[in-house]
């Protein structure tokens, strides 16, 4: 099997966003294809990257909808599973005036939570350069033990490990749990993308440099800690250094879904071209405006798969 840049494992599922009403004042909602990991990879596509995506989705209307976005996205789309038996996730997203949101999610089961250890091309994750995954596919069995075993496989074969805690309260049972699980999954990567509010569930500090510096501690494997902190920006700690840049304020923001997703498949692009090893501060500050850029970018669109955007986009923003 060929060499994939980036392999995902977890949720697709629909996001539903607001649209504003309808003339009966009834709100209306756009069925957006998302998901995490599949956020991460399409950003990856346009970039020129080779990626593939491992998860379950219902043999349903919506199903067959998303697998047919990740293919459009250039996405390999083999890994993906269709249940007969239980629906695929979907998510209805209310968007706060900031840009902000709050979802509800139909996933108790949904199908993204059925994936099983039988169902893990294991191929395909050895054939991975950089393996990515986040929490979504640890809150329940039989898909955390089939995360379990891919990143085992794919740290067996040498690839990079890539995290993101995407913290979810509402799907998970109890919040407990979640910080085990996050615990779990920061203790096996080699490069994190975590927001503001998760390093402060993970270490209870309300300062975001003081909170990163016990991650740091707590976790010796990480090589690349990168903190986003929306609208105020965005750090880099590595090699016991620090780098910042604030976010881009353009206007035009309409909703936030995938702009963290954009921001670490952007990071992604980066360890591919550049690796891990003798960063300078200058390219981690550019990974970050680049990834900065492109986050910006994504949330003036709704959904995230299908809004993604070029690297000329992104360096036109990046020159202004």
């Amino acid at each position: 099997m060929e060499r994939y840049d980036v392999v995902a494992l977890g949720e697709m599922l629909i996001d539903f966003t607001e649209s504003g009403v309808s003339e009966q004042g009834n709100t209306l909602f756009e069925a957006n294809p998302g998901g995490a990991p599949c956020n991460v990879l399409a950003l990856l596509q346009k970039m020129g990257r080779r990626t593939a995506f491992i998860g379950k989705v219902g043999n349903d209307i919506f199903g067959r909808q998303l697998v047919a976005v990740g293919r459009e996205a250039g996405i390999d789309m083999s890994g993906v599973t269709m249940d007969d038996g239980v629906r695929t996730t979907l998510a209805f997203v209310k968007t706060a005036p900031d840009g902000d949101r709050d979802f509800s999610f139909y996933r108790d089961p949904g199908a993204d939570m059925m994936l099983t250890t039988d169902d893990v091309p294991e191929e395909m994750v050895k054939s991975a350069r950089i393996f990515h995954f986040g929490t979504l596919s640890l809150t329940h069995e039989p898909v955390r033990s089939a995360t379990v075993k891919a990143v085992a496989l794919a740290r067996e074969a040498g690839a990079v490990i890539s995290f993101d805690p995407n913290l979810r309260p509402p799907l998970w049972r109890n919040l407990a749990t979640a910080k085990t699980m996050i615990d779990w999954g920061l203790a096996q990567c080699d490069v994190v993308k975590i927001a503001d509010n998760e390093v402060r569930f993970m270490t209870g500090l309300e300062d975001l440099e003081a909170g990163a510096e016990v991650l740091r501690e707590r976790y010796p494997n990480i090589k690349l800690l990168n903190v986003t902190a929306g609208a105020e920006g965005s750090c880099a700690y590595y090699a016991g250094r620090r780098v910042s840049v604030p976010a881009y304020r353009l206007g035009g923001t309409i909703e936030t879904t995938g702009a963290g997703d954009t921001f670490c498949g952007s990071v992604l692009h980066f360890v591919l071209e550049r690796g891990l090893e003798g960063l300078a501060d200058g390219e981690l500050e550019q990974m970050l405006r680049f990834a900065n850029a492109a986050a910006y970018l994504v949330t003036t669109k709704k959904g995230a798969i299908r809004a993604m955007p070029t690297r000329e986009e992104v360096l036109a923003v990046m020159g202004r």
